[in-house]
């Protein structure tokens, strides 16, 4: 059991742990790429998906990759933590096309599809 002070601090250390500016860029083109006119959207998302993630989305994938981080014994967020727990953070933000519904699309494979195209740097 934990008492609330230890919760409390456990929340208080993950939103310390420090992410750099990259592995955020990354967490935002992700969240971009799953709006059917994003610039990084994969065909499937064009297809698709109705609505994209909010930036909401882009921070639960943060905050997650900050705890997986934790987790490993490690003090700052990667790339592959946003990875990891993007499905998690985004699989109930996209909205599929009628379309999307009809095909039995799932979010799921929208969301694996992106992060299998979308490189992790830009250039």
């Amino acid at each position: 059991m934990l008492t609330r002070e230890q919760i409390l601090g456990m929340q208080a250390l993950v939103r310390r742990v420090p992410v750099a500016r990259h592995v955020q860029d990354y967490a935002i083109r992700v969240l971009q790429a799953t709006h059917p006119n994003g610039e990084e959207a994969p065909e499937l998302v064009k297809r698709f998906v109705r609505t994209g993630a909010s930036p909401r989305g882009a921070q639960a994938m943060l905050l997650g990759a900050k705890v997986r981080a934790l987790f490993d014994g490690r003090f700052a967020a990667s790339i592959e933590d946003v990875k990891a727990t993007a499905l998690a953070a985004l699989r109930h933000r996209v909205l599929l096309s009628f379309e999307g519904e009809a095909e039995g699309v799932a979010s799921d494979r929208v969301i694996a599809e992106i992060l299998k195209k979308l490189p992790a740097s830009k250039e």
